[in-house]
């Protein structure tokens, strides 16, 4: 970003421009000035002339140096960089200012500045001496937040000022940049559900070709391709030689819900149920990238990441790192929704076989409590994470009750638990996998494809 020191290059004229820098006289300058007046004023009262020149002097002076900076003619760049773009909650992300003067001549003393938000820190200010012809200054700060959220750094102003502190002038720069803060996220254990797929192993899914000719979708022949796998028909028809496909692996699949009902969580803050459970959802999103699985985010209101394929999966079809990025992205701005059930998750979820489900849930009435028992029929497995937000609002010593909606969904075979506050997501993700182990098989209908690890 660029910007120059004048208002030469703005749309007021000089007469309008100059009327802006006579605003910008600091306290001395404003001093001088009236002081200078009143010693004209007494020096014409009392008839001393000695006394009107040393007042001429005084309210000269600001004023011959706001005129001076005024028409001074020198153009500077500046430019800035996040390291990095996108950070975890309650980490440091540190911005990096250039400044770079374009012009011929020498500038004077440069005070810098930057816009950030508050929730990211004070505002810095950097002071800059001289900067030679064509010379450059580089100086940096740091930024942190425990919000999640996207954060706008900038525009960047530079105040000008004389060397004899009589006025200053503020140019601001057209850009700016954002800080993405997202999520914390926990390394998750590799636990894994027994006869569960995971990634390309084993018991990875394929899609077959469906059985008839007309089914048949061929490719052109490759060198090394089997003989046997040629298709005659096609080939005729296109006049070259023609194979059938190879049996297409699929990989297996994860939904990630979280509930972001308004009713369904109260209290607000990093520490409150409604963060635990973004950053919950985070975690599991990225665990499951990492362990090769197509990952889909829902909320309660059946919205998914932008950017997914066709089925509403991510990390099939585009890298991993892009797909957690995109979901990062998402669940740095997700916020709480006007909804009060839970519906149209479900009717996003009875569509298709979803493979293993994972489910971050607020407050559940025993409507809620029936709806989430019955998605459970179209996955492979189901863990659910429930936070009570009576509990939550009592602090880290709330201990939570055996909610009979907990129960409601074990009943239903879900792998549930009941989280108590400032509880880590990696104890409980092991406790999921212990209470599954320990429970048994629990008949349900529906397909068993899918898994975690």
């Amino acid at each position: 970003m660029t910007a120059g020191g004048m208002p030469a290059g703005s749309a007021e004229g000089d007469k309008g421009g100059l009327r802006t820098a006579l605003a910008g006289l600091t306290t001395r300058g404003r001093s001088f000035l009236a002081a200078g007046i009143a010693a004209a004023v007494c020096a014409y009262v009392l008839g001393q002339g000695d006394l009107l020149r040393v007042g001429l002097l005084l309210a000269v002076l600001p004023l011959v140096c706001t005129v001076v900076l005024f028409r001074t003619r020198y153009r500077v760049a500046g430019s800035r960089r996040l390291s990095p773009a996108r950070v975890p909650a309650g980490a440091e992300a540190r911005v990096h200012l250039r400044m770079d003067n374009v012009s011929r001549l020498p500038t004077g003393l440069l005070m810098l500045q930057d816009r950030v938000p508050y929730v990211l820190g004070p505002r810095p200010r950097f002071v800059l001496d001289r900067v030679e012809a064509g010379g450059r200054r580089e100086v940096s700060y740091r930024v942190r937040s425990d919000l999640r959220g996207r954060y706008p750094l900038g525009p960047l102003q530079l105040r000008l000022t004389d060397p004899f502190g009589m006025c200053e002038l503020t140019r601001s720069f057209s850009t700016y940049d954002t800080l993405t803060v997202i999520p914390r996220v926990e390394a998750l254990p590799p636990v894994r559900l027994t006869g569960e797929a995971k990634g390309y192993g084993d018991g990875r899914h394929r899609s077959v070709p469906l059985a008839g000719e007309d089914d048949v979708i061929p490719r052109g022949y490759r060198r090394g391709d089997d003989l046997r796998r040629v298709h005659w028909r096609s080939t005729a028809r296109y006049g070259e030689l023609m194979v059938r496909r190879e049996e297409q692996p699929q990989r297996a699949r994860c939904t990630v819900l979280l509930d972001t009902r308004g009713t369904g969580f109260r209290g607000a803050g990093p520490d409150s149920a409604f963060e635990w459970a973004v950053s919950g959802a985070a975690s599991t999103l990225v665990h499951m990238l990492e362990r090769g699985f197509s990952v889909r985010l829902l909320t309660d209101v059946g919205t998914s990441v932008p950017g997914e394929g066709s089925d509403g999966f991510a990390g099939a079809s585009q890298e991993s790192a892009d797909a957690a990025g995109l979901m990062m992205d998402t669940l740095a701005v997700i916020g709480h929704s006007d909804g009060t059930g839970l519906s149209r998750a479900y009717d996003v979820l009875r569509g298709g076989n979803e493979g293993l489900l994972v489910a971050f849930l607020g407050d559940l009435d025993e409507e809620q409590a029936a709806v989430v028992a019955k998605m459970r029929r179209r996955s492979g497995a189901a863990v659910a994470f429930v936070l009570d937000s009576t509990v939550w609002a009592q602090g880290p010593g709330g201990v939570p009750a055996g909610d009979v909606r907990v129960q409601t969904l074990r009943v239903a075979g879900w792998t549930a638990l009941a989280v108590p506050p400032g509880a880590s997501l990696t104890d409980l993700w092991r406790q999921a996998d212990h209470a599954r182990t320990t429970a048994g098989p629990v008949p349900v209908t529906g397909t068993t494809t899918g898994g975690w690890a």
